[in-house]
């Protein structure tokens, strides 16, 4: 989500006139654009804001900006302990960036933190790539868990009505983009703040509905969707997903703990047996699925034993990777008030412990891929072999080739390639592009 904010912003700079600077200390204005969800994450952005005000100081018309979350969430506090800052906006006004800075040029200083109804603006994103496009289908999250900051500074749902989404995958066709991730912060709860009722008594849209509705666009050949909720995740979706052909098999569902207790305290809204019932329906329906997943170790309370639970669950599952952080207290979160707080020294222990057992359940699961041929779509050159290229499987697996054929065709970003897997690591595979029998 920050990342697509990130290019809705540097594109609406281009469209002003600026362009990148050589160096951060060079740079006539500076953006950053921050997140809050780890404590460490907010930290880095003051240590970024204390180089910047001493340029400031020297420099009255530098001009300095923070967004998202961790300006969402500080608000004017943050203009007092930052008092160089010249703008402070929450993620919601990212559309609204060029309007602010002019009210900047007029010699307010702002801050724009207030409940924002998200405006369409599908024309002025600056993408990092030309081959893979974000799309956002839902802002904000109704959700309340307790350790999670995200809704009080990203705000209520808000879905796009589904023709807005499918007239930015078009354009994003038209210029060549060929697979396309739909972005929501909980985007298996989209549609529920639009209108309509189905015969059948449903919600009219649902993520499942405009998986449907999104799907034949023209020149787009894989489809892709996160953050997925337990809570939400239905078998009709599950169903869309195995039947449309250009949806991949890779499914990203947060569980947080392996234990129910522990799920009921974080207030989830669903059990281990819910989420082991999501996963079986997913192998039985598309059984080479690969799955990722978060888990948060050390939560308030956690004991060995509820710990336990949550390796034996990532065994059991057998995930070909899963996100891991240490329970950080966050403001404005009830978690961050209880007193029954875990030692650090607990956390990084734990931390320790869960990683290593990940690391090698995706070193199992990536074995199946050895000897195997699989479509790679690719992306971009490796950086650290110009030789070759790096894509990813359908599957979501990072993988390496070379960009020379066996027959001397050379590929480029954006070909679709079908390689022999010759290596595999726990995080990503390298191949060799297997002779064409056809036009790609």
């Amino acid at each position: 989500m920050n990342k697509a904010d990130s290019e809705r912003m540097a594109g609406i700079l281009e469209a002003m006139g600026y362009r990148a600077a050589d160096a951060e200390l060079e740079a006539d204005l500076v953006l950053y654009n921050t997140c809050t969800i780890r404590d460490n994450a907010e930290q880095k952005v003051y240590s970024y804001l204390g180089r910047q005000a001493q340029r400031k100081r020297l420099d009255p018309n530098l001009t300095l900006v923070v967004a998202g979350c961790v300006a969402q969430q500080e608000g004017e506090s943050l203009l007092r302990r930052v008092p160089e800052l010249d703008l402070v906006m929450g993620p919601q006004h990212a559309n609204r960036l060029e309007v602010l800075l002019n009210q900047v040029d007029s010699g307010q200083q702002v801050v724009a933190t207030e409940d924002h109804h998200i405006l369409e603006d599908i024309t002025t994103a600056r993408r990092d790539s030309s081959i893979c496009g974000w799309v956002n289908v839902i802002y904000g999250c109704n959700e309340r868990c307790t350790y999670c900051v995200v809704p009080s500074v990203r705000g209520k749902e808000q879905s796009r009505l589904p023709a807005s989404i499918r007239l930015e995958m078009e354009g994003l066709a038209a210029q060549g983009y060929k697979e396309i991730t739909l972005l929501g912060q909980n985007i298996d709860a989209y549609g529920r703040d639009l209108p309509g009722i189905t015969p059948e008594g449903r919600r009219q849209h649902t993520l499942t509905d405009l998986l449907h509705q999104v799907h034949d666009v023209e020149g787009i050949e894989r489809i892709r969707f996160a953050t997925s909720h337990p809570r939400y995740f239905t078998e009709r979706l599950i169903d869309a997903c195995a039947d449309l052909p250009k949806l991949c098999e890779h499914f990203h569902i947060p569980f947080q703990s392996g234990d129910n207790d522990l799920l009921r305290a974080m207030a989830r809204g669903y059990t281990v047996e819910r989420y082991r019932r999501i996963i079986d329906r997913i192998r039985e329906r598309m059984p080479d699925a690969s799955l990722s997943a978060d888990v948060i170790v050390a939560f308030p309370g956690e004991t060995e034993a509820q710990y336990q639970r949550t390796l034996d669950l990532i065994e059991e599952i057998g995930f070909d990777q899963v996100n891991t952080a240490a329970y950080s207290p966050r403001p404005n979160t009830p978690a961050a008030t209880w007193d029954n707080q875990l030692p650090e020294e607990v956390k990084v222990t734990r931390l320790q412990q869960i990683n290593a057992l990940v690391e090698r359940c995706a070193r199992e699961r990536n074995a199946r891929y050895a000897g195997r041929s699989e479509d790679v779509l690719a992306e971009g050159i490796n950086p650290k072999d110009p030789s070759q290229l790096m894509g990813r499987t359908r599957t979501n697996r990072l993988t390496f080739f070379q960009a020379t054929g066996p027959d001397g065709h050379q590929y480029r970003p954006g070909d679709l390639v079908n390689v022999h897997i010759d290596a595999v690591r726990s995080f990503s595979l390298s191949g060799t592009p297997l002779p064409r029998t056809g036009e790609r």
